[in-house]
């Protein structure tokens, strides 16, 4: 669709509303869905870290008691 200049670009024909509350609320939603997946992301590496250092203190305790030794 070709436009004489750019207020009749942000018109639409008369549909400018609509088309760019539409095209803000699907940004805003996609924004607002990366910024979730990357804080959940960022949690999810911080517990399986928190979970990794806690396999490897529970292997030592449990080395620890196999072989005769007091904590």
């Amino acid at each position: 669709m070709a436009f004489e200049d750019l207020n009749s670009f942000f018109d639409m024909g008369g549909y400018g509303l609509y088309v760019w509350l539409s095209f803000g609320a699907s940004a805003l939603s996609l924004l607002i869905l990366w910024l979730d997946s990357f804080f959940s992301k960022r949690t999810l590496l911080t517990q399986v870290l928190k979970e990794q250092a806690r396999q490897a203190r529970i292997k030592v305790a449990a080395e620890k008691n196999n072989n005769g030794e007091t904590t």
